[in-house]
């Protein structure tokens, strides 16, 4: 009896765990999408309430750390059952770091102009967040199911959203070189780009994470990377 209540305890630990990182993955995916949505309306109050946002993301991080370092200490779990934890501790971390990454872009919203001229490039960046989106959505299912495959899928689709980062760099770099008045507004927009590149990273990060819960094993293939944008060199004109 006592043996079954103890598995049923830790049962309800995990459940908890699955709980949190849930809402925190839903108010991330939220952070997001207001952080774009403001970026290309140039809408300051929606731009305030996604950064104010991130403190809850904060919180609910906090007490999943909490929360595991609690669980272990009481059951002391081995195998899977410690990864199951470990893996909540890193797909919260990186949940963290991509509300961090959405508070970034909702603070560039105010120093744009409300004028944006460059509304393909904007388009551009949409585009790049929807893909993202989609990545941290199929990742957190493939977390709750504890499903490899569609991990996998994820895992290999982040070179879809380095593509459209470079893309981005190369366009907005043009757009610097045509005009210097250019300059300040598109090096904003390269670092929104570069922040939702960076979500689509932490995405991959879960993505391994749910492979090591379920196989036991970190993933020993190489990550597909296409990002060059950090070794690009510009001529401005004078």
């Amino acid at each position: 009896m006592v043996t079954e209540h103890t598995a049923k305890a830790f049962d309800a630990d995990l459940q908890d765990l699955a709980r949190l990182v849930a809402e925190m993955g839903g108010m991330a995916e939220k952070q997001i999408g207001d952080a774009v949505d403001a970026l290309n309306t140039h809408d300051i109050t929606l731009a305030a309430r996604t950064i104010a946002l991130d403190d809850k993301i904060d919180l609910l991080q906090r007490e999943i750390e909490e929360k595991a370092i609690l669980t272990i200490a009481r059951r002391q779990p081995m195998a899977v059952d410690l990864r199951e934890i470990v893996g909540a501790l890193r797909v919260a971390n990186d949940l963290e770091r991509i509300g961090d990454l959405a508070k970034n872009i909702a603070k560039r919203v105010s120093a744009l102009d409300d004028d944006v001229q460059l509304a393909k490039v904007l388009r551009g960046v949409e585009h790049m967040s929807e893909l993202v989106l989609s990545q941290i959505k199929d990742v957190l299912d493939s977390y709750a199911r504890r499903d490899v495959d569609k991990a996998l899928a994820v895992w290999r689709g982040d070179e879809e959203i380095d593509a459209v980062n470079n893309s981005l760099f190369r366009e907005l770099l043009t757009y610097m070189m045509e005009d210097p008045r250019n300059i300040s507004l598109c090096i904003h927009l390269l670092f929104c780009a570069k922040n939702i590149e960076r979500m689509g990273d932490h995405a991959t990060n879960i993505a391994e994470t749910v492979y090591y819960i379920v196989e036991g094993r970190p993933l020993a293939d190489e990550r597909p990377k296409g990002d060059n944008t950090a070794s690009a060199t510009v001529a401005f004109p004078a």
